[in-house]
C-alpha cells in the first residue's frame, strides 16, 4: 500500500469514526419526544431551500435513507402537520414536500436545543479555527464526490 493510500485510508477511518461517535452522542441527546433524529433532519433540510421545499426526489439526496423509508416518513410528518405534499405543476409525476408553519416552528424548537449539544460536543473539542478548518477540509471533500 503506497503512503497516500495509507494516509488517505487512516484518514477515512478516523474521520467516519468520530462522525459516528458524535452521531450517536447527538442522537442519544436528541432533545424532544416530538419527533426523531432522522425527522428532524428532513426539517432541517426542507428549512435550507428556498421556499421551505424541495422534490421528493431531491430531498432524498440530502438523507441517508432508502426512497421508500423518506417517503413513509414524509407521510408521517404529513399526517402530523409538519410537512405536506403537492404536485409538481410542471411534471405530474412529482411531488414537493413542504415545510409547513406549525413545521418550521418546531425546527426552530428543536434545532436550538440540539445546537447547542454539537456547541458540546464538537465545539468543546476543537478550537474555533480548528472549527472552521474542519468545515473547510468537510466541503473540499464533499465537493470531491458530490453528485447532486
Amino acid at each position: 500500500m503506497s503512503d497516500k493510500t495509507s494516509a488517505a485510508v487512516a484518514a477515512w477511518e478516523a474521520l467516519f469514526r468520530a462522525q459516528v461517535a458524535v452521531l450517536r452522542r447527538l442522537n442519544q441527546e436528541f432533545p424532544t419526544g416530538e419527533i426523531s433524529f432522522n425527522e428532524y433532519d428532513v426539517l432541517f433540510n426542507l428549512s435550507r431551500q428556498d421556499g421551505r421545499q424541495l422534490r421528493i426526489r431531491d430531498l432524498n439526496r440530502h438523507l441517508l435513507l432508502t426512497q421508500p423509508s423518506v417517503s413513509r416518513m414524509v407521510d408521517r410528518l404529513a399526517a402530523r402537520g409538519f410537512v405536506r405534499k403537492e404536485s409538481d405543476p410542471g411534471d405530474g409525476r412529482g411531488t414537493f414536500v413542504c415545510l409547513t408553519d406549525a413545521g418550521y416552528a418546531l425546527f426552530l424548537r428543536v434545532a436550538a436545543a440540539h445546537a447547542a449539544a454539537i456547541t458540546h460536543h464538537v465545539g468543546g473539542a476543537l478550537d474555533r479555527d480548528e472549527l472552521r478548518r474542519l468545515r473547510e477540509l468537510a466541503d473540499k471533500l464533499r465537493g470531491s464526490v458530490d453528485d447532486s
